[in-house]
Order: C-alpha cells, then sequence, then structure tokens
C-alpha cells in the first residue's frame, strides 16, 4: 500500500492495524497448517507402547531431514506406513510418493521401472518409459525390499544416491538427473548380506 501527502494519520493508523491483523492470520495459519500435518502425518500408525513411541519420535525427528532411510523389520511390521509419516511429515509432502516393489520383478524388470527405457531398448519396448524416479522428482521414492535388488542395479542406484543424481534410461544415453529422497526397507539384516559378500557395502551405507 501508500500513502500520499499531507500525511494522514488515521490512514497510516488503519494500514498498519490491516497489516498487523493480516500477519497474524498468516502466523496461525501456518501454525494450523503445522498442526495438521503432524497429526495426519501419522494418522494410519496406531498402538501405544514404549517400543512404538520410540519409532513414532524416531520419524518426527528424520523426517524433516533430507538424508536416506532405511526401515528394517519383519514383514507386516508396517515399514510402508513408516515410509508414508516420513514422507508427510517433511518438506516434500506436497510431491509425490512413489513405490517400488523390487522384491516382484526381475532384474531387468526392475532397472526398466526405476530408470525407464526408450523405445527399442529391448524386445517388447514399444515406446519410452519414463521411470520411477523421473516419476517422484521432487518428492520421495520408496524401494520396498530393497535387499532383493542384484548386485548390478545396485551399482546403478549408487550413481543416483551420489551427489550427481544421475541416471540414464534403459537403451538410452542421455544423462537424467532426479531430485528423489530414497526411503528403502528390508525384512533382511543387510548388515550380515554384506558381510556375506550378498549386498554391495557402498549403497548399503548410502541408504544407511
Amino acid at each position: 500500500d501508500f500513502v500520499t501527502k499531507p500525511l494522514n494519520l488515521d490512514k497510516v493508523e488503519l494500514l498498519i492495524a490491516r497489516a498487523v491483523q493480516s500477519r497474524k492470520l498468516e502466523q496461525e495459519n501456518r501454525a494450523l497448517r503445522e498442526q495438521v500435518d503432524e497429526r495426519y502425518g501419522l494418522e494410519n500408525i496406531w498402538g501405544d507402547s514404549p517400543p512404538l513411541h520410540e519409532v513414532l519420535e524416531t520419524i518426527k525427528q528424520v523426517a524433516p531431514s533430507s538424508a536416506n532411510v532405511l526401515i528394517e523389520g519383519e514383514s507386516g511390521t508396517g515399514k510402508e506406513l513408516a515410509a508414508h509419516a516420513i514422507h508427510n511429515l517433511s518438506r516434500r509432502n506436497k510431491s509425490k510418493f512413489v513405490v517400488v516393489h523390487c522384491a516382484a520383478l526381475s532384474s531387468q524388470l526392475l532397472e526398466s521401472e526405476l530408470f525407464g527405457h526408450e523405445k527399442g531398448a529391448f524386445t517388447g519396448a514399444h515406446e519410452r518409459r519414463i521411470g520411477r524416479f523421473e516419476q517422484a522428482n521432487g518428492g520421495t521414492l520408496f524401494l520396498d525390499e530393497v535387499g532383493e535388488i542384484d548386485p548390478s542395479t545396485q551399482v546403478k542406484l549408487l550413481r543416483v544416491m551420489s551427489e550427481e543424481r544421475a541416471f540414464e534410461r534403459v537403451g538410452g544415453n542421455q544423462t537424467l538427473r532426479a531430485d528423489v529422497r530414497l526411503i528403502a526397507a528390508t525384512n533382511k539384516n543387510l548388515e550380515q548380506l554384506v558381510r556375506e559378500g550378498k549386498f554391495r557395502d557402498d549403497p548399503y551405507f548410502r541408504l544407511h
């Protein structure tokens, strides 16, 4: 707004009062949004036990960061619910939450699912496919059962987890980049798999 000469102090006082009221409403709305985000980010996780409270507190602490997250636990313990909660409480919650079930796909299909492929890249590739990393750009990519990923795909995954954040579609030579936060889950002991040589140590440490 603006005022003109000669200065009308009553008008100035009114403009300032309106500005203060507007600012107050903005702050109240922001506080309410934060309360809603905190409440509904955890709305699907039910229970009342000390171990669960510890998990929920960990989710609240890690969610605002940009760090990759590895969730370990037996099947049926709610790893995907925890991943959703981390995304919902993060700064990326207005962007996509994309899920890939790694155990359900062969190595070739998983690579295509993650990074996409160009038309003619392999038999049956009749058109270009946009991979999950591109789909999740700006948001969160959840890799369920990450322990099932074969070593060659782990190497390509490592490159996307580096500062470079780069990858190529299957059959393509154009370098693409995606700003994605990775959340991975496994019902296996990845540390043990690393010691046994069944999972590469570099992607494990990037995830852990």
